[in-house]
């Protein structure tokens, strides 16, 4: 996932001694060994411990609280933040979750949502989509087609649709929900494209469906076929999810 080098937003890196003490804090939030509302390590102790200056470690809980963490007292110490108040959407947030092998629930509750969001984006895009917006819809489709072959390009070509998807509704917030998850979805398309008994063949041919409702601007019809495209996901992610439970 490509939150593991760097923040745009935050323009940081995850490379260097301040990106190894956010990387490795971070996990450990993530994946329990600090709980909410337990407090970090004092400072002194942080630095000694990652082998890098006071200032390293104050940047390193700046990153750390702009992601909803931990929340910084002076005089009282950095605490963990309760669970729902952390950035959910955050790539390196959703990395570590995933490494400490913390993110099942996490999967299954952004398959949830996209049965709630994608259909309604599809049904957007019918309207909305412009000739630019049809093309990249189109060729996202024909490449994912091409890709049956190789599960990993598969899956990337998967996300490449579902984002011109959600760029075609032209709405601002459907936009930015497709950037914010397109690392998730890429490691959960990555999972339920292995799982899945059927083959990517007929997967390709149930999104292309989708298209074809797009450019012929039938708004039910491309919510309906978008539906039944998260709805098939859905299911093989389930049994990946119970594959990777039991082992």
């Amino acid at each position: 996932m490509s939150g593991t080098s760097a923040d745009a937003g935050s323009g940081y890196s995850l490379r260097g001694r301040q990106g190894h003490v956010i990387e490795a804090l971070g996990r450990a939030i993530a994946g329990g060994t600090y709980q909410p509302g337990e407090l970090l390590p004092r400072e002194a102790a942080l630095t000694e411990e990652y082998g890098v200056s006071r200032t390293s470690v104050r940047e390193a809980m700046k990153v750390l609280a702009a992601k909803g963490l931990v929340d910084i007292r002076p005089k009282v110490g950095t605490r963990v933040r309760p669970r729902e108040l952390w950035s959910s959407f955050d790539s390196d947030l959703l990395t570590w979750t995933y490494a400490e092998g913390q993110a099942t629930d996490l999967m299954r509750d952004l398959v949830e949502l996209r049965q709630i969001v994608e259909p309604n984006a599809a049904r957007l895009a019918a309207g909305r989509a412009t000739m630019h917006d049809l093309g990249r819809i189109e060729q996202a489709g024909i490449e994912l087609a091409a890709a049956a072959g190789d599960h990993a390009a598969y899956a990337e070509r998967d996300v490449e649709f579902h984002l011109a998807v959600y760029a075609a509704s032209h709405n601002t917030f459907l936009s930015r929900f497709g950037t914010l998850v397109a690392d998730f979805m890429k490691l959960s398309f990555d999972l339920q494209q292995e799982a899945s008994t059927q083959s990517l063949e007929d997967d390709a041919a149930r999104h292309v469906a989708v298209v074809d409702a797009i450019t012929r601007g039938d708004a039910e019809l491309a919510a309906e076929t978008m539906l039944q495209v998260v709805l098939d996901g859905k299911v093989a992610l389930a049994a990946a999810l119970r594959e990777q439970d039991a082992t």
